[in-house]
């Protein structure tokens, strides 16, 4: 301190901390020319007495006239020691450094100045400062004083002048800051670092692309700003880094990759955009690099393909299908399990554009790597059967190819079938609403007689049976209306004279038992004219209620559409198919006379021709006598022979419709017996709510359903006893 004081007059220290800024100014000049005598004649003693006097009497002063004295005494001892100030920075930076945290924004303006005026002096020899210096141009970027902010805005300019000529600056060292600053909402503190990395970027010597996974994050949060010129900039900062990737053999697409994923979800439009167009990039330039972030790329996309933007929409559709289209081996690290994880977690997406998509990367991965894709089946399965009740019904065609690319294998259509019958089951509006959908396309895409025979496998020992006669019911409204379903029909329709088409309609004859109607119109497709007038007579009394009706309803109007026109032309051959006119007259007698059934059915028969009978065949159908039946390639046909063979009436092309009326009626007696208990129950549970006693009703017998009922009572006379 004796050594500064001796060199430093006391007007000089007087006027270095006066009210007045010219009087400081002026001794400050004093100063720098002190400290150039000193530095001429080498005496870096004294010169370092004089800085620590600046530094200790007047910098950490609590007096804001003797903090400004200091500094502007600091920068004007830096100016006269020109070149030799390297050897003094460690005394000098700091305490200005110190300054910026003063609260009277005047120290921290002249803290400012005082730190220009060092750097301009010692340039290159800064940068070893520089960490220390850019948190404190980082903080005084958003002070409160717009005279500091202006001050602070000339020494960064000046700072990244020093720093882009510089060979000193560690870019290792500084990307560390950066990281820790690039959230911080303030939109100076955003201008400044967009702006450091900007010109930090435009450095050939400095590579920041290394090191952009470190601030990228940081830059997408700056795209969502309030402020359109903060936006703007991070945007223009983007735009170039992703030119440079263009343009850079070697990038690192893994970490930017996981970044981009997640601002893709952003609620903000423009960032959305922006990510989904990197993505697009990335997957073009190294596509081989990304393989183990498919899955997590593909739940980015997938959202985007819905976006109510078009923009986005139309980029995340591109990226999709390019995505798509690279060929990847789990061996190289594709997650299989995880892009069916995320494809599976979209299928329940609001928007019905997302879960197409999803279908169509589950559908894709089934087809290159089928394997893989079975070992996970357990996890996706059910959220696929639960796709098939999707209000879109596009989705549900696409569901529908899925399954039936699972269902190749036949445990897997087994199982989808069996399924598809349990859905029905617990769902009834999806069997209402979509069972014609989904059953015609499982169709056309697995075979419709598969599908047919398997469905009535199951429903044969369906234990509800009130579901299994309305499956039952749906299934032969479907076969009787479906184009799809042409060739069953065909195939139907030879079950008296070919072998494929007698097995088909014995698979599906047991599970049609559950609907009356629904045999009816089975035994009317297949031709078998006899067994259909045999069921046309079975039911009984209870039988003969409002579903019955309406099921007889439908069927009537079936008969008047192009399906059965091969059955009408029939009828100008009464004489030919005797047994098809007495099985439509037995329809007609089972409805009620003033129903509009009824008249289009008896308007039909009125155009008979009746000249094509003979007297045999008008006997037969007054019911003096019966014929023989003779089988036919071309359907049934009646001789005059007036002697039956019992066996060629029961059996036709290995039929034993004796035994198929049986097991009808055996059916049908369950179905009675269900019904029975049902109202029973309803009865008992009404009685009890109501604390109501009623005498038990006098039990009616059952008939014996191990053998045929005997129908001799309503057997008219010509009727075949079967």
């Amino acid at each position: 301190m004796a050594d500064a004081l001796s060199v430093m007059p006391a007007a000089v220290l007087r006027n270095l901390s006066d009210k007045l800024y010219e009087k400081r100014k002026n001794a400050a000049l004093d100063v720098e020319g002190i400290v150039k005598q000193l530095a001429v004649a080498g005496d870096h003693d004294k010169i370092t007495a004089v800085i620590n006097l600046l530094i200790n009497e007047f910098t950490n002063s609590s007096q804001a006239n003797h903090r400004k004295g200091g500094l502007i005494g600091l920068a004007a001892a830096t100016v006269g020691l020109t070149s030799e100030a390297a050897q003094h920075l460690e005394q000098i930076v700091p305490p200005v450094l110190n300054s910026f945290s003063v609260q009277d924004s005047r120290v921290r303006y002249y803290a400012c100045e005082a730190l220009y005026n060092i750097a301009k002096v010692v340039r290159g020899d800064f940068i070893v400062f520089f960490n220390q210096i850019f948190d404190a141009l980082c903080k005084l970027s958003a002070d409160s004083d717009p005279n500091v902010q202006s001050a602070a805005h000339l020494l960064d300019r000046l700072v990244k002048d020093i720093v882009t000529e510089s060979d000193q600056f560690s870019i290792e060292e500084f990307i560390p800051l950066l990281r820790e600053r690039m959230n911080v909402l303030n939109p100076y503190v955003r201008q400044f670092l967009v702006g450091w990395i900007t010109v930090l970027d435009s450095v050939p010597d400095i590579d920041m692309l290394g090191f952009l996974p470190d601030f990228l994050d940081g830059l997408f949060n700056m795209l969502s700003d309030s402020s359109l010129e903060i936006r703007q900039q991070a945007d223009s900062a983007l735009s170039e880094f992703l030119q440079e990737i263009k343009n850079s053999p070697s990038v690192d697409y893994g970490r930017m990759a996981e970044i981009l994923v997640q601002r893709a979800a952003s609620p903000d439009e423009f960032t959305r955009l922006t990510a989904i167009t990197w993505i697009n990039e990335f997957i073009k330039l190294g596509g081989d690099q990304l393989v183990p972030y498919y899955a997590d790329i593909l739940g980015a996309i997938l959202p985007c393909i819905s976006d109510k933007e078009e923009k986005i929409r139309v980029v995340a559709r591109e990226t999709n299908e390019e995505l798509r289209a690279i060929k990847a081996d789990p061996a190289e690290g594709f997650d299989i399990g995880a892009i069916l994880s995320i494809a599976r977690r979209q299928l329940s997406s609001e928007w019905e554009s997302t879960r197409i998509e999803a279908l169509h990367w589950i559908s894709t991965l089934l087809n290159s790597h089928r394997p893989e894709v079975l070992s996970f089946l357990n996890d996706i399965f059910e959220t696929l059967l639960k796709a098939l009740s999707d209000p879109s019904d596009e989705v549900v065609l696409v569901v529908l190819e899925v399954h039936a690319c699972i269902a190749k294998d036949p445990q897997h259509f087994r199982q989808l079938i069996v399924f598809l019958v349990h859905n029905f089951r617990v769902d009834n509006t999806l069997l209402e609403k979509r069972g014609a959908l989904i059953i015609r396309r499982l169709c056309v895409l697995l075979d419709a007689e598969r599908v047919y025979r398997e469905l009535s496998t199951i429903l044969e020992g369906e234990s509800e049976l009130d579901f299994a006669s309305i499956m039952v019911q749906a299934l032969n409204l479907i076969l009787l209306t479906s184009s799809e379903l042409a060739g069953l029909r065909h195939l139907l329709k030879q079950s008296l004279v070919n072998p494929a088409g007698r097995d088909l309609f014995l698979s599906l004859y047991s599970s049609w038992c559950h609907s009356p109607m629904a045999i009816i119109s089975l035994c009317l497709i297949a031709q078998a004219y006899q067994h259909a007038s045999s069921i046309i007579q079975s039911p009984v009394e209870e039988d003969i209620n409002v579903k019955f009706l309406v099921q007889l309803d439908k069927l009537i109007n079936l008969l008047e559409t192009p399906i059965f026109a091969y059955l009408r032309l029939q009828l100008l051959e009464p004489g030919r198919y005797m047994w098809l006119l007495k099985a439509l007259y037995g329809l007609l007698m089972l409805l009620p006379q003033q129903s509009k059934a009824f008249k289009i059915l008896r308007t039909r028969l009125k155009t008979v021709p009746s000249n094509s009978f003979n007297g045999e065949q008008f006997k037969w159908m007054s019911g003096n006598s019966y014929p023989q039946i003779h089988h036919m390639r071309s359907g049934l046909q009646v001789s005059e022979d007036g002697d039956v063979d019992e066996d060629l009436q029961n059996v036709h092309n290995g039929i034993n419709f004796a035994s198929r009326l049986q097991q009808f009626e055996h059916m049908q007696q369950q179905h009675r017996m269900h019904a029975k208990s049902h109202t029973q129950s309803r009865y008992s549970s009404t009685s009890s709510t109501k604390e109501v006693q009623r005498p038990e009703e006098p039990r009616r017998s059952l008939p014996d359903i191990s053998r045929p009922p005997s129908r001799s009572s309503r057997r008219g006379p010509g009727q075949l006893q079967l």
